[in-house]
């Protein structure tokens, strides 16, 4: 057998691979990074459009989260710049706000309920449901038909080319519903962004002497499997195994960039979302909101889910879960192989939750 080259091969240069091959290099190990794109950093990628716009080539990446671990390791790498991420949905020619909370009904219905008003309104209004197994369940279960009809039916049928009714209740399980003022999507204790991009952090992270990185180069299992003593893998589990049980589903993203010249802002926030199911894309995003760049110009971004094209989101469904066990099982019984990350793991990880699972997985690699 040929001598293996380096340590680790790390595949994939999103935010699991970056934080596995920085900590393993860290750790000593010599590190081969590639991945099938010519850039580092995954679908977090950002760069300078030609008007001179930092934007999110893949969509807005909004990071926040509740844990001191990874925002200490992140820090190592990148200054921050304070953002507090504001939804709006469009409904009925208004923009109200998501998650739904007092104003959202107040405005929507020309009310002018306190707290424990609008809990009551909830109470009234929503549609008791046991199990809770759907995600329909879930929204019926909290806000009642209309609301549900309004602000995520619509939107979840963009989004996932699936029923509310026919997809797992962790899809809108994560949405909260407030009683009170807050218009805050996310309320995680750290919520800021990289001062200087997602790239330039990324490009710190994998900095190190004994990380070489070999970008426009996709993972070939027999040419590449003799090259290190282990391998870390962020990809798509079901092209590790060649999809030997059938492909997994994922859903994808077209993305429509706009530049809008001497426009000082496009929407009052971050991102508005378009539940109505005649409008093709779900949500548009002005990305100097989240950056807080200035420029004489603004930038916009809208997403239209497809089938086809590179994998974002796993599809959660019993079937999709049933078929991933089968592809976790051989995980499992791979020798000197890591699979870490939302396509390796088939899970709806946010980004920190990417970067936790990649520090505690670096610290089980072990290179004889």
């Amino acid at each position: 057998m040929p001598q293996p080259r380096v340590d680790v091969l790390v595949v994939g240069a999103g935010f699991a691979g970056c934080t596995m091959a920085e900590r393993l290099a860290s750790a000593g190990r010599s590190v081969l990074l590639i991945d099938r794109r010519e850039h580092l950093g995954g679908n977090a990628f950002d760069e300078f459009d030609a008007h001179g716009v930092r934007i999110h080539r893949y969509g807005p990446h909004i990071f926040h989260t509740n844990s001191s671990e990874v925002v200490t390791y992140l820090s190592r790498f990148t200054a921050w710049h304070p953002y507090v991420h504001r939804v709006r949905a469009n409904v009925r020619g208004q923009l109200l706000p998501v998650p739904i909370n007092r104003t959202t009904i107040n405005t929507l219905y020309g009310l002018s309920l306190d707290e424990s008003g609008i809990a009551a309104w909830l109470e009234q209004h929503r549609e008791a449901r046991s199990p809770i197994s759907t995600s329909e369940d879930v929204v019926l279960n909290t806000v009642g038909r209309e609301l549900y009809e309004l602000f995520f039916r619509g939107y979840t049928r963009k989004q996932w080319a699936l029923d509310p009714s026919q997809l797992d209740a962790q899809v809108t399980a994560r949405i909260p519903v407030r009683t009170n003022d807050d218009d805050r999507y996310f309320t995680d204790t750290h919520q800021a962004m990289p001062a200087d991009g997602y790239t330039a952090m990324f490009e710190r992270m994998t900095a190190h002497p004994n990380i070489h990185i070999e970008l426009g180069r996709d993972f070939d299992a027999p040419r590449d499997r003799d090259i290190a003593r282990n391998i870390v893998y962020t990809g798509p589990v079901d092209a590790y195994f060649a999809h030997q049980f059938g492909r997994l589903p994922y859903r994808s993203l077209r993305f429509e960039h706009h530049h809008l010249a001497d426009c000082a802002q496009f929407q009052p926030v971050g991102t508005v979302n378009e539940p109505d199911e005649s409008i093709l894309h779900t949500r548009t995003t002005e990305i100097r909101h989240i950056t807080g760049q200035a420029h004489t110009g603004t930038s916009i971004v809208r997403e239209f889910p497809q089938s086809d094209g590179d994998p974002y989101y796993p599809v959660p469904t019993r079937a999709s879960r049933e078929l991933y066990l089968q592809y976790q099982n051989l995980a499992q019984q791979e020798t000197h192989t890591t699979f870490v990350g939302r396509l390796a793991q088939y899970r709806y990880y946010n980004m920190d939750q990417v970067v936790a699972a990649a520090l505690t997985q670096a610290k089980q690699v072990r290179c004889p």
